[in-house]
């Protein structure tokens, strides 16, 4: 008979550690958090003390009724919900609800669910943390008192249904603020020359660098000019040829933002799917025989350490798998990235080694593979040898003008073997090769090329973009990016276009607003100062209550200014010349999560919608008649079809572009990955280049 309660978050938790822990444990999951403040009120006693009111989730009665229960049937509880302030204040709330001793020793932690962790924490369990618990209540309390204070100020002025918070109102800011910087942007023209040489029938580009020894822009076609002449026609002679070995060092282990980025850029998730299906390999999956086991080590969390057994087993794997070359002599140690980084989990890592991706593959879905192969491979990564590349870089003098090539090549892979970090832009390093080149040599020159091009604005924030901003900012913590992404594109203040962010008229109104009457909220250095004064609460460093109070004081002053003069805003809709069809009334144009699209002025009395479809100049190739326009799934991907559905049902992710096939006459599409794009036939495997201005327009 079991003489002992385990209370964890999740049913999938429960189950993955009911099967470790065994008989004499009754494994049960609270869903969550038990209790919170009431929506239907702010909940908190500003006088005294900022004293929260919580009250029990509505919902949670049958749960409750059955963790009591069972509390009655045994000897002993333990709380082990997750490691960090949101699993201490479960835990402190569910010990409050079934009268635990708080001073005993009833809060079991582990960082990963493995059955030798789990047995491991079961062997030293601990009070419950306070200073935790407080951390967490500062947060909810601070959070509920801008929310609830501010949000009722902008429905009564704008419109109902907004919000306001700390971390959200900075990420909008952010993301308008680069919209501004992209509207006042003014290109400039630059020039390049770039000569095709060969040497030993080896061709190789070189690129203007510099006139008697002096670099010189090229702002003009007139600058080019004055190059080409006072090159005349010297021959291109070797005049200096530096090579040097370089190191490249691998990508610590992730931590919650990196991971959140990697997968964006290379995986395509969004945040809040990247948690989620973290959460899944965390809490435990089926693997057949070795029964059910969590993959990876807890995925909230800002620190790259890895405890020793962790390294000495993958480095023991890389031994094995690739020799010793591929593992460093010591283990890698990776610093902290700024003070305020939290040390109490280890980085994101699978939990074995030894589980390989592929081996994986019968018991993962599809998303939850490509994420633990992400998470597998990068970690191995991080604790392999460098890579060495051999660099070379040739000065050929022309007259009194240097050009300048460059080349590296690969000469140890190290770590590159399994895993390369992604970048925002796409581009992946390539080898780049040049001739044996040595002082004195002459090349011949096959081709020069002045080319024009102009200053690209800044681009806009993608959410791996947001998300590593607001991590160098300070803003925020590992377990907010997710929700404060979806909650900005829920209100409406931001919309998402070829999957990036895009201010709204709504989000550009409540932020001037915001700015105007409560500017600290906005300031992303307050923000991530007091970020760091809840991460002293956390510390035992720092009074809870005194930090709310010293924010409080100069917040409430702000609120009573608001409150007399702000002045109501009403948001005009934007006419179409569309009619309904289903009233006859016009047709306004709307923002929603994913873009513009039209509906009906006569809402709520009618509320038909209709999506905004861009013509993109290509005949339909199935129906020879219909024009292909860009439409948007409910996800908000954009596919294309023929106007004339449901009579033509012809549709495609790529893009059909307006030009057959020389080979086979199929229709041709543009393809686009990360690292580019092609156009390629979707009959047979003919492709092309894509043109570059189509192409740069798409990084």
């Amino acid at each position: 008979m079991a003489d002992s309660l385990v209370i964890v978050e999740s049913p999938a938790k429960a189950k993955t550690i009911g099967k470790y822990l065994g008989s004499k444990y009754i494994v049960k999951a609270s869903m969550g958090h038990i209790r919170d403040l009431p929506k239907s009120q702010i909940g908190v006693e500003v006088e005294n003390d900022f004293n929260p009111k919580y009250i029990t989730i509505r919902g949670k009665g049958s749960v409750l009724k059955e963790l009591k229960d069972a509390r009655k049937k045994v000897k002993k509880v333990y709380l082990a919900a997750d490691p960090d302030r949101e699993g201490e204040a479960i835990a402190w709330h569910l010990a409050h609800y079934l009268e635990l001793d708080e001073t005993e020793d009833c809060r079991v932690v582990f960082n990963e669910i493995t059955k030798q962790a789990v047995k491991d924490a079961f062997k030293t369990p601990r009070k419950i943390n306070k200073d935790l618990v407080n951390a967490q209540q500062a947060r909810r309390i601070l959070d509920r008192l801008v929310g609830y204070k501010i949000s009722p100020l902008l429905w009564k002025k704008v419109k109902k249904g907004l919000s306001a918070g700390r971390v959200q109102s900075v990420a909008v800011k952010l993301i308008i603020d680069r919209e501004n910087e992209i509207d006042a942007f003014i290109p400039e023209e630059y020039w390049s020359i770039t000569a095709k040489l060969a040497h030993e029938k080896s061709v190789f580009e070189a690129k203007f660098h510099s006139v008697n020894g002096e670099k010189r822009e090229l702002g003009s076609e007139n600058d080019v000019n004055e190059v080409l002449a006072a090159m005349g026609n010297s021959e291109f002679l070797v005049d200096e040829v530096r090579e040097k070995e370089r190191q490249r060092h691998p990508a610590p282990p992730f931590i919650t933002s990196s991971l959140q980025q990697e997968a964006a850029r290379k995986l395509g998730f969004r945040a809040a799917k990247t948690m989620s299906v973290a959460q899944q390999l965390y809490e435990g999956v089926d693997l057949g025989k070795e029964g059910t086991v969590g993959l990876i080590t807890y995925m909230r969390t800002d620190s790259t350490r890895i405890s020793p057994i962790a390294q000495e087993e993958a480095k023991s794997y890389i031994l094995d798998k690739f020799g010793s070359e591929y593992a460093p002599e010591e283990p890698r140690v990776y610093t902290k990235k700024n003070a305020s980084t939290q040390d109490a989990h280890e980085a994101i890592r699978p939990t074995s080694a030894l589980r390989e991706p592929e081996t994986m593959k019968p018991f993962l879905s599809r998303d939850q593979l490509r994420l633990y192969k992400l998470v597998w491979e990068r970690y191995i990564a991080s604790q392999m040898s460098s890579a060495v590349l051999d660099t070379m870089t040739v000065d050929l003098k022309v007259g009194p003008v240097t050009f300048r090539a460059t080349g590296s090549k690969l000469k140890f892979p190290g770590f590159m073997k399994v895993y390369v970090e992604g970048n925002d832009d796409g581009t992946t390093e390539e080898d780049k090769f040049l001739p044996p080149l040595a002082k004195g040599d002459v090349t011949q020159k096959q081709d020069i090329e002045p080319k024009q091009h102009f200053t690209q604005p800044p681009p806009r924030y993608t959410e791996a973009r947001l998300v590593r901003t607001l991590e160098e900012l300070g803003i925020g913590r590992p377990s907010t990016y997710a929700p404060t992404l979806e909650t900005i594109q829920k209100r409406g203040y931001v919309a998402i276009e070829e999957k990036k962010f895009v201010p709204t008229e709504l989000g550009d109104l409540v932020i001037e607003l915001m700015e105007e009457f409560f500017p600290e909220i906005l300031d992303a250095e307050f923000t991530a100062h007091m970020e760091g004064d809840l991460d002293h609460v956390e510390e035992g460093t720092q009074d809870w209550v005194k930090v709310l109070a010293s924010f409080y004081e100069s917040f409430e002053k702000r609120l009573e200014v608001a409150e007399e003069e702000m002045k109501e805003v009403e948001i005009q809709d934007e006419v179409s010349d569309e009619i309904c069809e289903k009233c006859g009334k016009h047709l306004v144009y709307k923002m929603g999560r994913f873009g513009k699209f039209l509906a009906c002025s006569g809402f709520p009395d009618c509320r038909n919608t209709k999506p905004i479809v861009k013509d993109i100049g290509v005949t339909c190739p199935k129906c020879g008649e219909g024009k292909i326009i860009e439409r948007r799934s409910k996800k908000g991907r954009i596919f294309y079809g023929c106007d004339q559905y449901p009579g033509c049902e012809f549709v495609s992710w790529d893009k059909p572009i307006d030009k057959p096939c020389p080979k086979c006459g199929s229709y041709m599409v543009e393809k686009r990955n990360r690292s580019g794009g092609k156009i390629q036939c979707t009959s047979c495997e003919h492709t092309e280049e894509l043109p570059e201005e189509q192409d740069q327009a798409d990084v």
